[in-house]
């Protein structure tokens, strides 16, 4: 069995639970010159020491594997492809530097987006005067910036998990008396006035202390509406801090990162984790009888899976995404080393374009990233509409994901080969990042790498590259 070494990590996690080498030592029942030992990768991890880790903490042993680092090589390969097609950097230093100084990368990633980001406002502004203006901006827009506030928190936000769940057994939340509940409790607290909104999806007025609500908003809808209107009034001080963690107070970061938090307490008032842990369990994490049992909708039980990392009561680490016909990403959110790349465009073989073929059907895929790493997702395509006749609607692909030793855990995984490396379907990160260079379905020449141009052939494969020496 291969060593693991893992002192960043272990350090990392020592210190986020402000504990001295002594204190995690003695927790651990070794001395704290062996703990210095393995946190600076003189030795390896046991198992021993790995499992008393996992009951202490609650982490789950994936946390110390290189697969964890997965994501991060990604992200820096993405930020910096520039730099390794010039060979200034190899793929393998940078893993290296992933799994043994996370924190460095992480600065190393955010400096060279910063310096993408510059670049592509630079060449705007060379072709506009009025781009200039806006060049000096945030090197990423609010809304990016919050997607990547639950990213780092791999989806799951603890304090405010137990919160909600508390609330919930306050209330007296239960599947088929949810909006029931929620009226109740707005009513008798805070004195707000359910009402209906023909013009908006919700509305609320503090002064006159009314809710409105859209009568085209299905009951689980109207139910997530409500429930966010709670946790605002109810949990604003602790919202208010939650966001201040990562954004200052008063920038449109920190007051998107509030009502984000405020809809993730949303989500798991109306699921409270046991009771939704459970049930996901025993349905084999099956999307269509848990939105039965629960009376909500397809999307929302997906995002809500996809938080199940709660310690000792872990559910399977899921990666959630929702893309449009175009392939704009609008959600992503992961709890596993799933990488979603930031620079566009996602892979057109991936099934969550498949599934706006045949809307309503889940479909069920097996696919490997370049590094080998294999998921098992599944996707459906939902549509919502106004309801007037001749009204757009918009029409989604929901795609959930998790890592293939999770999947027999998933009754999608009923009558898959799921140790069959060749079953599985190659997808990669986008055409412009992914390191298949022999793969049909590419729409564009791979990032930093030299094409090889002869008008005297073709061949199957849209972008050849020139072989390299040695």
């Amino acid at each position: 069995m291969s060593k693991t070494y893992a002192g960043a990590r272990l350090r990392r996690l020592r210190e986020e639970r402000r504990m001295s080498q002594a204190e995690l030592a003695r927790v651990l029942g070794i001395s704290p010159s062996y703990l210095n030992q393995m946190e600076h990768d003189s030795r390896p991890l046991t198992v021993p020491v790995l499992l008393r880790l996992t009951e202490a903490f609650g982490v789950d042993p994936g946390f110390f594997s290189e697969r964890d680092a997965s994501r991060l090589v990604a992200d820096l390969r993405e930020a910096l492809a520039g730099e390794v097609a010039e060979a200034r950097v190899s793929p393998s230093d940078l893993a290296e530097l992933a799994s043994r100084m996370p924190a460095v990368a992480q600065v190393l990633l955010d400096l060279g987006r910063r310096g993408q980001l510059l670049a592509e406002r630079l060449s705007d502004a060379a072709e506009s005067r009025d781009a200039l203006a806006g060049a000096a901006g945030s090197p990423r827009s609010p809304h990016e910036e919050i997607r990547e506030f639950f990213y780092r928190r791999q989806n799951y936000l603890h304090d405010v998990d137990l919160a909600a769940e508390d609330r919930a057994r306050e209330i007296g939340i239960r599947p088929g008396d949810v909006r029931r509940a929620l009226q109740r409790r707005l009513t008798e607290r805070h004195q707000v006035r359910i009402a209906s909104d023909t013009d908006r999806l919700h509305h609320y007025d503090p002064a006159a202390r009314v809710l409105r609500l859209s009568a085209r908003l299905r009951p689980g809808q109207q139910a997530f509406r409500m429930a966010t209107q709670l946790a605002l009034l109810e949990y604003g001080d602790d919202l208010d801090r939650l966001a201040a963690e990562d954004f200052p107070v008063g920038s449109t970061a920190h007051s998107l990162a509030r009502i984000g938090i405020a809809n993730y307490f949303a989500a798991a008032l109306i699921l409270p984790y046991r009771a939704f842990h459970t049930a996901a369990e025993e349905y084999r994490y099956d999307i269509e009888r848990l939105t039965d049992h629960f009376g909500l909708g397809y999307e929302t039980v997906c995002h809500r899976l996809s938080t199940l990392q709660r310690p000792r009561l872990r559910g399977v680490p899921f990666s959630f995404v929702r893309v449009d016909r175009a392939g704009n990403m609008s959600k992503r959110q992961s709890a596993t080393g799933f990488h979603f790349s930031r620079a566009g465009g996602t892979c057109p073989l991936w099934n969550v374009y498949e599934a706006f073929a045949a809307p309503g059907r889940i479909h069920v895929q097996i696919a490997s990233m370049p590094d080998g790493q294999r998921y098992l997702w599944t996707a459906r395509a939902v549509t919502r509409h106004r309801g007037g006749w001749g009204e757009p609607g918009k029409t989604f692909a929901i795609g959930l994901g998790c890592e293939i030793r999770h999947a027999a855990r998933l009754v999608y995984s009923d009558g898959l080969d799921l140790d069959n490396t060749a079953a599985a379907t190659p997808i990669g990160m986008g055409c412009r990042l992914c390191e298949r260079l022999d793969c049909p379905q590419r729409a564009a020449p791979p990032l930093g790498l030299p094409l090889a141009v002869d008008e005297n052939s073709s061949t199957f494969v849209p972008y050849r590259i020139e072989a390299r020496e040695g």
